[in-house]
């Protein structure tokens, strides 16, 4: 089934597979992605062709400076015919959720959203709504342009499961996208399943088995960012301020039975572990400035720690 998935998605984009088992890996896990990338990427396409593919509701938010929580949220709205208020739900509440360049908008409607991702829940007025379920958020970030931006909080960040950073296409692949759309388009993509069958898929997910062992060697992977000279990594510890946060251990063991589970495993490996290590804690480690001054990245970083920490 989670092949037919993927082949369906693959109808509209061309590449990009490391995106498309994020979002599967986020849904499966009831987590939410930010994508870094430049424009003109396929984002949208591949959240809208993933919600069509899987039967979910689907709606985009355009981030910009003027944006205000209620209008990601909904608010109250005086009736005048029934002189009383009633609440106006605001696209927050869907299945798939696509903020599209997030750091262009305040931080009042960044922690809004962020708000909503955390508690599956949103307060109008004086009502609590739950929102569906399942909800996830896909906010991208542009890197290119930085002006007029709000960059997200670390603590912000750390809400995010995944991190996925999307490039261009290869040639090969461009020449394949100019190829269906200057000719005969792309096809239409058909719904494979319901979100019965999707919870179906979710609970599978949970009874995948990760060894206690791989469970401390993930726990190791952690603790090596807050403090790696325990770990014999002295040679990064000087460019690290803050490591990955107790939700990163979290995603990390979630995100490992997931990716095991979309690669037909009813068990966790280290290879499988190794994987997701950049996705769940690329952006949960805080760099200094002495990183950025010898172009060190979290990436770097991560790799690090994968070579010296044993593999169980």
């Amino acid at each position: 089934m989670i092949e037919n998935i993927r082949k369906e998605i693959k109808k509209v984009i061309v590449g990009q597979d490391e995106l498309i088992n994020s979002m599967l890996i986020a849904l499966l896990s009831q987590g939410h992605i930010l994508v870094e990338g430049v424009p003109g990427i396929a984002k949208t396409t591949a959240v809208n062709s993933m919600a069509k593919t899987l039967g979910f509701d689907f709606k985009r938010i355009q981030f910009t400076p003027d944006l205000l929580p209620s209008d990601i949220i909904g608010s109250e709205i005086l009736d005048l015919k029934n002189n009383d208020f009633k609440i106006k739900h605001g696209p927050l509440f869907t299945n798939l959720l696509l903020a599209d360049e997030i750091n262009r908008a305040g931080a009042k409607v960044q922690s809004a959203l962020l708000e909503a991702m955390a508690e599956k829940q949103v307060t109008i007025g004086e009502e609590t709504f739950k929102l569906d379920n399942p909800f996830m958020v896909l906010a991208t970030a542009n890197p290119v342009e930085q002006e007029g931006t709000y960059e997200l909080p670390e603590a912000s960040l750390d809400r995010f499961m995944l991190k996925v950073n999307v490039g261009y296409n290869t040639i090969d692949e461009e020449f394949e996208v100019v190829q269906r759309v200057a000719k005969k388009g792309f096809e239409t993509i058909n719904q494979i399943i319901n979100k019965e069958q999707f919870e179906e898929l979710k609970s599978k997910v949970k009874d995948i088995h990760i060894d206690d062992e791989l469970s401390k060697y993930i726990l190791k992977l952690i603790f090596a960012t807050r403090e790696p000279k325990n770990y014999g990594l002295e040679s990064i510890a000087d460019y690290i301020d803050f490591g990955a946060s107790p939700r990163g251990s979290i995603d990390l063991y979630k995100a490992s039975k997931a990716y095991a589970f979309l690669n037909g495993k009813d068990y966790v490996t280290p290879h499988d572990v190794a994987q997701v290590a950049f996705l769940v804690l690329r952006h949960r480690i805080i760099l200094n400035y002495n990183a950025i001054a010898e172009d060190i990245s979290a990436d770097d970083i991560i790799q690090k720690i994968l070579q010296t920490i044993p593999v169980p």
